[in-house]
C-alpha cells in the first residue's frame, strides 16, 4: 500500500477511564483506580436496573442488576448525569489548552479527539510526552485517570485507544501507518474492532475472512460489491486509513424527529403498552412542533422483552406510515396506536420508539373535510396552547391524567438526564 498520499496528522484519541464510576470514586474521595463503584441506573423490585459502570467482577456497562454479584467489597450508587456533564466540561477545558476550538472534537461523554498536528511539538519532544502531560494534568486537577491512543488520522488514533492504550501500563498506545500491520492484522477477532459488530463479523466470516490481515487482502472491488459502501470502509480501516477531515464534517441537517424509551420493567398489558407509547409520541409531536414543522411519516418500533420474542424469532418490530402531512397531536397518535394494534401479538414489551419524518415548514392547519371544521380549530389552538405553558413552565406543568396511572412514565422521567438520574444538583 503507498501511504504516500494519505493524511499524515497526529491525533489524540482521549478517554476518561470508566468515567462514571471515576467520578463518584472522586467524589467520595477514592482511588478510581482501586475502588469498586458500580453505577446504576434507576432500578425496579424485578432487578432490571442497567449497569453504567464498572467492568470488575464480570460486571459490564451492559449488565443487569440482577447479575451483579452480591459482595460487600461493591458499592451501588445512582447515576448523577449533571455531575458528569459538569466533570465533561472541565476535561475539555483543559484540552483547550492544548488545541485551537476548532482542533477539538468532543466524541462522546467520556472520549474526545485532539487534532494536535499543529501544536503537539510545544509542548513535548515526543507525542507520547505530551500525552503523558495531559494525563497528568487531569489527574491532578480532577482526579482521574485517562487513556490516549495517538495515531496519524483519527481511525489509528480510536484503534490505539481500545486495542493498546487501555492495556498499556502508561495508558498510552500508538499506530502509524508502518506498524499497522505489525499491530493490527494478527487479530481474529474481528469484533474488537471499532466499527465492526457482530453481524458485520458473521458476515466477514462467511466470505473467508477471519483476521484483519485477510480483510486487508481481500480483493477491495469484490468486498464493496458484496458489502456496499461498508465493504470499501472496512478495507480501508483494515490499513488504517482515514480520509475523513474533522474540521469540515458538519452535523447532518436534521430531517427527522424521534424518541425512544427503555421501559422499568415488562409490559405485559396493553393498556400500559399504549399508555407509553402515547406520552413519547406526546413529547416528539411538541418538539416538531417547536420547530414549526409538520410529518407526512410516522415510525414505530417495539423491542420484546428478552424471553417474549415473536414465534418467528423475532425481537420486535418496525413499521411506518405515511400520512396526509400535519402537526395535530391526535392525528399522529390515532395513526401509532393504529399501527401498535396491527402489528403486536400479545409478546411482552420493553422498548418503545417514535419517529416522525417527511418534514415540512406548518405555518397553517391543514382541515379534513370529513371532520369538523370548528373542532379542528379547536384542537389546533388546544396543542399550541399545552407547548406553550410546557415551554414556559417545563414538560410537567401540565400531563394528562391517564400518566398518573399505573405504568405511565412521564413523571418519573422528566427529571432525568440522557434517560438517566441527572443528580440533586448541577453545581
Amino acid at each position: 500500500m503507498d501511504y504516500s498520499q494519505e493524511p499524515h496528522g497526529l491525533f489524540f484519541m482521549i478517554d476518561n477511564k470508566s468515567f462514571y464510576a471515576s467520578v463518584e470514586s472522586v467524589e467520595r474521595g477514592l482511588n478510581p483506580l482501586e475502588s469498586v463503584i458500580v453505577v446504576m441506573s434507576e432500578a425496579d423490585n424485578t432487578g432490571s436496573g442497567l449497569v453504567l459502570a464498572k467492568k470488575l467482577f464480570g460486571i459490564s456497562n451492559v449488565s443487569r442488576q440482577y447479575e451483579v454479584p452480591r459482595d460487600p467489597r461493591i458499592l451501588v450508587v445512582p447515576p448523577r448525569m449533571n455531575l458528569y456533564i459538569r466533570k465533561n466540561l472541565l476535561i475539555n477545558r483543559i484540552f483547550r489548552d492544548y488545541v485551537a476550538d476548532a482542533d477539538l472534537f468532543p466524541y462522546s461523554i467520556d472520549e474526545s479527539i485532539l487534532d494536535m498536528t499543529k501544536s503537539w511539538h510545544l509542548f513535548g519532544e515526543t507525542p507520547e510526552a505530551v500525552a503523558r502531560l495531559i494525563q497528568v494534568r487531569i489527574r491532578q486537577e480532577l482526579g482521574l485517570y485517562t487513556t490516549v491512543g495517538i495515531g496519524e488520522n483519527p481511525t489509528q488514533a480510536k484503534l490505539a485507544l481500545d486495542l493498546q492504550a487501555k492495556h498499556d501500563h502508561e495508558l498510552i498506545g500508538r499506530l502509524t501507518y508502518t506498524d499497522f500491520p505489525e499491530h493490527i492484522w494478527p487479530i481474529t477477532d474481528l469484533t474488537k474492532v471499532w466499527s465492526i459488530g457482530h453481524r458485520t463479523a458473521t458476515h466477514l466470516n462467511r466470505l473467508g475472512i477471519h483476521s484483519m490481515g485477510d480483510l486487508a487482502h481481500v480483493n477491495p472491488y469484490a468486498l464493496q460489491q458484496e458489502m456496499g459502501v461498508i465493504g470499501g470502509q472496512l478495507f480501508a480501516l483494515s490499513w488504517g486509513i482515514d480520509r475523513s477531515q474533522l474540521a469540515q464534517i458538519h452535523p447532518a441537517k436534521e430531517k427527522s424527529w424521534s424518541n425512544s424509551q427503555v421501559l422499568p420493567r415488562d409490559y405485559h398489558q396493553q393498556q400500559a403498552i399504549e399508555l407509553v407509547l402515547r406520552e413519547i409520541a406526546q413529547q416528539v409531536i411538541a418538539r416538531m412542533r417547536h420547530h414549526h414543522q409538520q410529518t407526512a411519516c410516522v415510525s414505530l418500533s417495539v423491542g420484546f422483552a428478552w424471553d417474549g420474542k415473536a414465534d418467528d424469532g423475532r425481537s420486535g418490530l418496525h413499521h411506518t406510515r405515511r400520512i396526509e402531512p400535519t402537526d395535530n397531536a391526535q392525528t399522529i397518535i390515532r395513526e401509532l396506536v393504529t399501527l401498535f394494534r396491527e402489528y403486536w401479538s400479545g409478546q411482552a414489551v420493553r422498548n418503545l420508539a417514535v419517529g416522525l419524518s417527511r418534514l415540512s415548514a406548518s405555518g397553517h392547519v391543514q382541515l379534513d373535510l370529513f371532520q369538523n371544521p370548528q373542532r379542528q380549530l379547536k384542537d389546533d389552538r388546544f396543542d399550541r396552547l399545552i407547548d406553550e405553558l410546557r415551554d414556559r413552565f417545563g414538560t410537567t406543568a401540565v400531563i394528562p391524567a391517564s400518566s398518573l396511572l399505573p405504568g405511565g412514565t412521564m413523571l418519573s422521567r422528566a427529571a432525568l438526564v440522557g434517560g438517566h438520574n441527572g443528580g440533586n444538583s448541577y453545581d
